[in-house]
């Protein structure tokens, strides 16, 4: 196969998997605009005094009940796509950290909201690597002095990257319900960057669907529990 069909071919799959290069994306018209970080840090810290940490990786609970990572909608005919989600950062974390171009990690669309979703937002991903203490810095400011705490944000959370039996851990922590494809970047970056083995990632990504099923049938119990209350009022 010549160069040129394999980089056809290559750009054929970037563009059906929704993937844009910076350029692609910041000349696209009538897009929006959202960018998002992953704040995380190296650790010798250890669970209960045994179970290695390793590392640190910041997420949030958001306003709308879904984990994701900071950032949101920046223009780009306004400012710098690295400049707006400092801004934004500042917002939730309380702190105006730098982004630089090198951070930027990746472009593509996001999944539409709804079916009927005309909108098209493109999301674009950074990874900043930080010490212990700048994240630990990170997280008392977004719990003291950041704007949006409380409204926006309802608080900053730490990835567990380990597994503990029963699926406890990063299997139980993938289960829960991401907005957008932020699970999605929290997996490749995991493996990007080696923070977890691919067979442990496997491993907790297969216990957490079985966590999905558990939990769907709890939802069904407590859903036929609600409508007979909701008939008598």
């Amino acid at each position: 196969m010549s160069y040129g069909l394999t980089r056809l071919n290559t750009s054929s799959k970037k563009m059906a998997s929704g993937q844009l290069s910076r350029a692609e994306a910041l000349a696209c018209s009538g897009c929006r605009h959202a960018c998002h970080v992953m704040l995380y840090a190296d650790t010798k810290a250890q669970l209960f005094g045994r179970i290695p940490i390793k590392h640190i990786i910041l997420m949030q609970m958001r306003f709308d009940g879904l984990l994701g990572f900071p950032g949101g909608l920046v223009n780009p005919s306004e400012e710098t796509l690295e400049s707006g989600l400092s801004r934004e950062l500042s917002e939730e974390l309380g702190l105006a950290l730098p982004i630089s171009v090198e951070d930027h990690v990746d472009s593509c669309f996001a999944p539409p909201s709804s079916p009927s979703s005309s909108s098209r937002l493109i999301t674009h991903f950074y990874v900043k690597k930080m010490d212990e203490e700048q994240i630990r810095e990170v997280e008392r400011a977004a719990a003291s002095t950041a704007a949006d705490h409380g409204l926006e944000v309802l608080g900053m959370v730490r990835v567990p990257l380990y597994t503990m039996k029963g699926g406890g851990g990063l299997a139980s922590f993938l289960s829960h319900s991401f907005i957008g494809n932020a699970r999605s970047q929290l997996v490749h970056s995991m493996l990007r960057l080696n923070l977890v083995a691919p067979r442990e990632l496997h491993k907790a990504l297969t216990h957490s669907l079985k966590t999905h099923a558990h939990t769907k049938q709890d939802l069904q119990a407590v859903l036929a529990l609600t409508e007979g209350l909701r008939k008598q009022f």
